[in-house]
C-alpha cells in the first residue's frame, strides 16, 4: 500500500514539473521553441536567392 502511495505522488509531482517547465504559456520550453522557429522562418524566408 505505501508502495502504490509513493509512486502516485511520484507520479503527480511529475505531473506538475512537466505543466511548470515545458507547458508554461509565456516561459515555458514549448513557448521559447516556438518564437525561435518563428524567427528563424522568417530569417530564411527573407533571404534572397
Amino acid at each position: 500500500m505505501r508502495n502504490i502511495l509513493i509512486t502516485v505522488m511520484m507520479l503527480i509531482v511529475v505531473a506538475l514539473m512537466f505543466t511548470n517547465i515545458i507547458a508554461e504559456d509565456n516561459t515555458g520550453t514549448r513557448a521559447r521553441i516556438t518564437t525561435q522557429g518563428t524567427t528563424t522562418n522568417t530569417t530564411l524566408g527573407n533571404l534572397q536567392p
